[in-house]
């Protein structure tokens, strides 16, 4: 028997991010939130970590960050692979926005610091996704539900997180239905509402 496929959509915050993995037709497969960065270290590495120190400190601490979210990462898109039964074929995930090219640079103005962190993680996501075979997907999150409605021709996605979250209960917040969104509209090659 085949197993189905589905893909994963995403609602990324600093140092975790809400996970929906969604099948073809809506089925729900899985619902986790998964830890992106060591406790031990700043969630916001670029907005607060870095500032203050001397660049070179900074930079070494972003480094630090970024290592530590590829490694969670991998893992935990591992442990969703394994106890997921389906093939996952791609992840969705929030547009980046264009950063200077350098760390350095990133902390140093404000307007790239305030997104770098996001960026950050969801660059993590994207490269364990692609270790593991999965397609990468770029969503704009203000079109996603549009999109993802279209995907499965119907005008409204309201009767779906509906059954739902009856179905699954708590939690069910604007992050699970974003990423639930993310991961119907993913299921296509190429962004997503471009």
């Amino acid at each position: 028997m085949t197993r189905p496929r589905a893909t994963v959509g995403v609602s990324d915050h600093a140092g975790w991010a809400a996970l929906m993995t969604v099948g073809a037709d809506g089925t729900v497969f899985d619902r986790r939130r998964v830890e992106l960065v060591d406790p031990a270290l700043p969630s916001f590495a670029y907005h607060h970590g870095a500032q203050g120190l001397p660049i070179d400190e900074g930079v070494e601490l972003v480094e630090r960050v970024a290592a530590s979210a590829a490694e969670h990462a991998a893992r935990g898109l591992a442990a969703l692979a394994e106890a997921v039964p389906a093939d996952i074929v791609a992840i969705a995930l929030r547009v980046r926005p264009a950063l200077p090219p350098t760390i350095a640079e990133r902390i140093q103005s404000y307007h790239a610091q305030t997104r770098a962190d996001g960026v950050m993680y969801r660059e993590a996501l994207a490269a364990a996704a692609e270790a593991r075979g999965w397609g990468v997907r770029w969503f704009d999150p203000k079109r996603v539900f549009d999109e993802a409605a279209r995907s499965l021709g119907v005008d409204s996605l309201d009767p779906l997180f509906d059954r739902t979250r009856a179905a699954l209960g708590p939690p069910w917040r604007k992050d699970q239905k974003l990423a639930m969104a993310a991961a119907l509209a993913g299921r296509q090659p190429g962004p997503i509402g471009a």
